[in-house]
């Protein structure tokens, strides 16, 4: 049984105003269908002239009954984490440039929000991953991403040694600038452009790459979603390291740290046009020839 979305936030790319008009054709669309709207504080700065509800970031999963996502793929992921274990469906509006996670275009964006507004969607699942940095057997830092989690050197010239372990039982050691572990749903972003695979967002996966490994044996590897990764670091002298979820860093990481990354328990929802394919939004966004089908 589909939903009915009475209460709708809209999260969008901040201090972008080129987002400005179609924001403001969401707004009056929204208000013509007798929707409440509260509109993310950043965002509704860019609407001068409107007089709009305004809330804070953490309050719009609190309030709405669908979240809106205006803008590109990192806005989708602001809005994501946002929402994440408040069981409230998300929409992205692509304004950005690639948009692998935004697929609606402004041209039909009153089109397919009435028909998803009308229960004619098709809803789709992801799950996140929960970072957690242990530091004198204490949680110090917890964060979740929904793309990937990224440690890396930082402020130094030198690889750092990463030591991997799934599930306790101890992968390998690597030198290199880094390492990204990522979701089937971040599989098309940094991951890939690092050498990894392309993953189904419905694969139970998680994918290993190495950034820039001081040998060519070090390749990616897919590991199942149930996997607790543990990440520590063998290093001569004290080196900080960077993590990163997301775009969202947590900085000053030491050697003497561990870094538990597992999948978190609950999953975001998604909200996509009826038709949506996975398969055609990679020809479109990667350039594939689709001229044979």
């Amino acid at each position: 049984m589909h939903q009915s979305f009475n209460t709708i936030g809209i999260i969008g790319k901040a201090n972008d105003p080129s987002i400005a008009s179609t924001l403001t054709i969401l707004y009056h669309y929204l208000l013509r269908n007798k929707h409440q709207i509260i509109i993310e504080r950043n965002t509704a700065a860019l609407l001068t002239d409107l007089e709009v509800e305004v809330c804070d970031l953490y309050e719009i999963g609190l309030r709405a009954d669908l979240v809106i996502a205006a803008g590109g793929d990192g806005t989708f992921l602001n809005a994501a984490r946002a929402i994440a274990n408040l069981d409230i469906p998300l929409v992205g509006v692509n304004l950005g440039r690639l948009g692998f996670l935004t697929d609606i275009s402004p041209d039909e964006l009153l089109t397919k929000l009435t028909a998803i507004l009308s229960g004619q969607y098709k809803e789709e699942h992801r799950y996140l991953l929960r970072t957690k940095i242990i530091r004198d057997q204490h949680v110090i830092h917890e964060e979740t991403a929904v793309n990937e989690v990224v440690i890396h050197r930082w402020i130094t010239p030198s690889m750092i040694e990463i030591i991997t372990k799934i599930d306790g039982v101890y992968l390998n050691s690597q030198r290199s600038d880094g390492l990204i572990i990522s979701t089937p749903t971040g599989s098309t972003a940094y991951a890939l452009s690092a050498g990894g695979p392309i993953m189904h967002p419905s694969l139970n996966a998680l994918v290993l790459v190495p950034l820039n490994p001081h040998t060519f044996s070090n390749r990616p590897i897919v590991v199942s979603d149930s996997a607790e990764i543990e990440i520590s670091f063998y290093q001569t002298k004290q080196i900080n390291a960077l993590v990163s979820c997301d775009h969202v860093e947590i900085p000053e990481v030491l050697i003497s740290d561990k870094i538990l990354i597992k999948k978190d328990p609950k999953p975001i929802t998604i909200l996509h046009p009826q038709g949506h394919d996975f398969f055609n939004t990679l020809r479109k966004k990667l350039n594939w020839s689709g001229g044979y089908h």
